[in-house]
């Protein structure tokens, strides 16, 4: 049961289909997802917030049998059938030099002058905000209708060499397929931690 704590909350249904009741699949229905769904994911997940609008995130939306006969090859044997069966299988990666856009991303300052010599810092911050803007994939996917599976077994190497071998500045944080799921693939839902279990009020 949702406390409502003001008039904008979301509906209970809103809420499930968010989070209470949405799973991250293993198997998927032989359903489509179009170009035009891929879109539509982004035009939610941009508007996300990430540090100084830096938009680090970058995409590779595997759907091709060829694209995924390569993605395939680079991840765990327990994530092939996974990445074979789903409709998509989103490439989640940053630009370690994002800083180049931010002129136009940030106008409101000289944005790119904080990041400019400093790799070490631009892998952070690029590598902390495109999780934050996978997880805001996943939520816009799962708000569209459709469900997810993210996975983080694979070969770090060699999902670069296959997808961002003409960005050479770019890197694959994790990879997530999208598509509908197939109820029967999940496992029973493991455990939550109660609020006092992980937190604290300070």
């Amino acid at each position: 049961m949702t406390t409502q704590f003001h008039d904008h909350v979301l509906s209970n249904a809103a809420l499930d289909q968010l989070f209470n009741e949405a799973r991250s699949y293993n198997g998927w229905l032989d359903k489509p997802v179009s170009d035009a769904q891929l879109h539509a994911i982004w035009d939610l997940m941009k508007m996300a917030p990430t540090s100084a609008n830096m938009q680090p995130v970058r995409i590779v939306w595997v759907k091709s049998a060829e694209a995924k006969a390569k993605l395939v090859e680079c991840v765990s044997d327990g994530n092939k059938d996974k990445v074979a069966a789903a409709p998509v299988t989103a490439v989640i990666g940053y630009d370690i030099d994002f800083h180049e856009e931010l002129p136009w991303l940030f106008p409101h300052t000289d944005a790119k002058s904080w990041f400019d010599g400093d790799e070490a810092g631009r892998e952070q911050g690029a590598f902390r905000n495109s999780s934050l803007q996978g997880a805001y994939l996943m939520l816009a996917a799962r708000a569209l209708g459709l469900d997810c599976g993210p996975m983080s077994g694979f070969d770090q190497a060699a999902v670069n060499a296959a997808f961002f071998a003409d960005e050479p500045r770019h890197r694959v944080n994790f990879i997530c397929s999208v598509g509908y799921g197939d109820a029967s693939s999940i496992f029973d839902r493991s455990p939550r931690p109660a609020f006092e279990r992980f937190n604290r009020i300070a």
